[in-house]
Order: C-alpha cells, then structure tokens, then sequence
C-alpha cells in the first residue's frame, strides 16, 4: 500500500517473496532486484512516488487493471457469500457467560482493582480516622452530660459537621475513580466480555465491606469517647445511621460520574450537591422553620435524616430535664420542639435512610447502561 491507502500490491509472497518481486519485475521500466538485496527495501524503493514519477506510472492503477486484483476480488466475494443451503449464525445471548458468571467475574475484577488502589481506599480510611478522633475529641465525654441547650448545640453542630466533610470526602475520593473504571467499562463492554447492569452491581456491592469498615471505625472511635448512652439498641442506630450515610454519599458520587461526561463535570455537580444538602441538613435552620415553599427540600435532602437519624436514636427517649432558653425541659420534649425529631418515627428513618443509596445506585447502573460519553 502506497501513500495515500492506495493498494500496490496484495497476493503471496511467495518463497524468499518471489512472487512479489516476479509481479514488480513484470512492469515496464521497473528496475530488477539487486543480489542479495532486501525484497521490502527494494519493493519500498522501486513504488516511491520519485520512482512513479520517473517511469511516469502509477502503481496502484496497475494493479487495478491486473488479473491479480481481479482473481483477489472474486475470492473476497465468493468468501462473503454464505454455502448453499446454510443458515444464519444466531447465539441465545451476546454474551459467553449467563448473568451470575458476568457478575461473579466482574466482582472478582473489581476486588483485585481495589485491592490494587491503596492510594483510594486507605486515603477514606485515614480521613475516617481522623475526622473520628477529631469528634470524639470535640465531644469528649458530653453524650450524657447535657445541662443547657449549648450543651445541646454543641452536639448537633459537631454531629453536623460530621455528616457533611465525611460523606463529601467521600463522594469527592469515589470520582476520579469510577471516571477511570468508566473507560474501561466502555471498551469491554463493546467486546461483549459482560453486560453493564453485571459491572453495574459489582461495583455497587465491592463498596460495602469498605463502607462497613469504615462505620466500624468510626463507632469504635466515637461512642465511647463521646460516652453516648450504652445501650446495644442505640449502639445499633448509631452504627446504621453512619453505615448509611457513608454508602449514600459513596453511591451520590457515581450516580454523578455516571450521568456526566467527564469526571471535571461531575465534580462541579457534585460541589452544588454538597452545598444543597448542607443547606437543607436541618441544622442551619430545623425542619419546622423552614418556609412551606422550601419544606419539601429539607424532606428529600439526605443529610437531614441522617442528622434526624443520629440525634433521635440518642436522646429521642432520653427524658432527663435540661435547661433550654431558661426553662427546664425534658431532652425529648426539647428535641420534638426544637427540630421536630420524634423517636416514634425511628422506623421511617431506617427505611428513608436505606432508600437513598438505593436510588443512587439504581441511577448509577441506568446512567453507566444507557448513557455513552465515548465518541469514537
């Protein structure tokens, strides 16, 4: 093939390229082939457009007009035609393997990757660390020692602030990441090696043990220097109450990867998110203060149930007396009127919390199924 994709010369070589220097000799004018000489050197010399501008040829319109490239042409359509009497090659499935071997595979894939990123993953776990020494610290032994609504204050505020640079490190650490894995999902997703909704629930499921090790930490570390009560029903609430918030905020950040078309989009998305669920966490302003026309962003804000969730499992049962704004009042009775958390709605909370990152993750495998960013 000549500059240009022009075809010069397509056939066997032959023994030593005979063939090939036989049909280069055969032209008018072309010199011969020197002894000892390379074949691809001399082939390569004798086609250079200086050489067809010598001879005042053209190489790739002779071998048009040769019965080499008819002889090629016949075999190539006669090849493209299926046998007499044969039937169309169908499969049951575009994939070799049925839907729990793509998914067995692909978290098998996404465990060795993981495993293979301690820069991500002990990344989250120092951040987790620190920022739950940091609470405990703030919060050194006051669970149970409240006395007035600072005392109070100080524990939502830190509980807040928890919350909120947590989960963000979070969904900031999960970005760049699931944006590298998303290029490689594309092309092995074109070559059929699995299908994106088994990718999809791996990549959902290989976050749990890491998300769970995390809670895990982050309650050994802060119940007992915070000294919230000891009671294994409340120990229970707090630790799903962290283990959910950790995984909404995990699956926020791919839902976002998944529905952008690159990793610097999402993170501006992401960036409006964080200041959206701080705004409606329910701490700057409680729920009951909130206007009628902007109530329903403190309801579906996830923040605000994790708060509600922390806060209510603690002290929603708690009826020792505290004085609030220089009244005495019960801790519950104060919690109820100061920011509407009402024990008695403990279920609802677990259930809201768990709705969230299923709906991110459900998102997250639609927008990585339907959504394709790659323009080759």
């Amino acid at each position: 093939m000549k500059r240009g994709g022009q075809m010069v010369y397509s056939g066997e070589l032959g023994q030593h390229s005979s063939r090939l220097i036989e049909y280069f000799e055969g032209i008018p004018g072309v010199p011969k082939i020197k002894e000892n000489h390379n074949p691809a050197t001399w082939m390569l010399e004798v086609t250079s457009p200086s050489v067809e501008a010598q001879l005042g040829i053209d190489f790739a319109l002779i071998y048009k007009e040769s019965h080499l490239y008819k002889r090629n042409k016949e075999i190539v359509k006669s090849q493209s035609l299926p046998a007499q009497g044969s039937e169309k090659l169908q499969f049951s499935t575009p994939f070799p393997q049925n839907g729990w071997e793509q998914l067995k595979a692909c978290l098998w894939k996404q465990h060795l990757s993981y495993w293979r990123s301690p820069k991500y993953n002990l990344a989250r776990l120092a951040f987790t660390i620190s920022s739950s020494s940091f609470y405990g610290a703030l919060l050194w032994q006051k669970g149970q020692n409240l006395h007035d609504e600072q005392d109070f204050f100080t524990i939502i505020g830190s509980t807040y602030v928890f919350i909120i640079f947590t989960g963000t490190s979070n969904c900031s650490s999960v970005l760049p990441f699931i944006s590298t894995q998303r290029t490689i999902v594309y092309r092995e997703r074109f070559a059929r090696m699995y299908s994106s909704w088994a990718y999809s629930v791996a990549q959902v499921i290989i976050e749990i043990p890491y998300i769970f090790l995390e809670a895990v930490l982050f309650l050994t570390i802060t119940y007992p220097a915070v000294n919230f009560y000891g009671s294994a029903y409340k120990v229970f609430w707090y630790f799903y109450t962290v283990f959910c918030t950790l995984l909404y905020y995990k699956y926020l950040g791919m839902m976002l990867v998944s529905l952008t078309p690159t990793y610097q989009v999402a993170t501006i998305y992401a960036s409006l998110f964080y200041t959206l669920l701080s705004l409606f966490s329910g701490y700057l302003m409680p729920g009951p203060k909130f206007p009628k026309w902007w109530v329903w962003g403190y309801w579906i804000s996830p923040s605000s149930w994790s708060l509600k969730g922390l806060l209510t499992s603690q002290y929603g049962d708690i009826k020792e007396e505290i004085v609030a704004f220089g009244e005495k009042k019960a801790l519950n009775a104060f919690l109820d009127s100061q920011y509407g958390y009402k024990y008695q709605d403990l279920p609802i909370i677990a259930i809201v919390l768990l709705a969230f990152p299923l709906v991110f993750a459900s998102v997250f495998a639609y927008g990585i199924a339907k959504l394709n960013y790659q323009r080759r």
